[in-house]
């Protein structure tokens, strides 16, 4: 039945309303501390930016933008992320639509070709872009599209995390967050990662290593923020 129901148009766009007014409704409830306070300056200064998060821990990452922060995010192709594409844009963001892949075939039939490409000319268009830095099923682990993206483009990669302390952890691969309303939460930004357009594969692999131990550092710290501990 959930085969039928996922490509199913007037369910996805139930879905994918549903799913924006929930968590509309989980920010305005929730008690943000946000981390660097001037957060929002700092991106103004740096955009278009390459926004990115963990997979499954990115369902808040709409509310961390200013009304006219332009952006987009990529989303998969896959019927289950459809549902996905429309909540974001009911949230006034952009989508591409294609995704990361871990090997040769995949890279072509995930369109993950036609997806660079999109971001790269949105990027030079001003516009903001967001993605995940893990590639799917490979959890928590940076892969090298974000860095890649940042390499052709020029633009600085920066690494966010957001958590709420009210939250269930579902049992996915992403082990993804479902955040709760009606309680604290935290939005931290970890220093931009650059990466040089000349960089060799080693550099390239060193960026990763970089944007990987910053991304762990802001889950961490938004997490302990929202739990309530303000120790560093």
């Amino acid at each position: 039945m959930w085969r039928r129901l996922r490509t199913n148009r007037a369910f996805q766009v139930a879905a994918g309303t549903t799913f924006a007014s929930y968590f509309k409704f989980v920010a305005h409830t929730t008690r943000f501390v946000i981390e660097p306070p001037d957060i929002f300056d700092t991106i103004d200064e740096r955009m278009p930016v390459i926004m990115t998060f963990w997979h499954g821990q990115h369902f808040l990452a709409p509310f961390a933008m200013r009304p006219h922060h332009k952006a987009k995010v990529l989303i998969s192709r896959h019927a289950d992320a459809q549902i996905n594409a429309i909540a974001a844009e009911k949230l006034g963001v952009g989508t591409i639509r294609g995704s990361g892949a871990t090997s040769r075939r995949d890279f072509h039939r995930k369109g993950a070709v036609s997806a660079t490409y999109e971001m790269l000319q949105t990027l030079s268009e001003g516009i903001n872009v967001a993605m995940t830095a893990d590639v799917p099923k490979i959890a928590r682990r940076a892969g090298l599209g974000v860095v890649t993206i940042a390499r052709y483009s020029g633009r600085p990669i920066i690494p966010l995390a957001m958590a709420t302390r009210n939250r269930i952890t579902l049992k996915s691969w992403d082990r993804a967050s479902l955040n709760l309303p009606f309680g604290p939460g935290a939005a931290v930004v970890g220093e931009p990662v650059f990466v040089a357009r000349d960089v060799d594969e080693a550099g390239l692999a060193a960026a990763r290593d970089l944007l990987q131990a910053r991304l762990e550092a802001v889950t961490a710290r938004a997490e302990a923020l929202a739990a309530g501990s303000r120790g560093a």
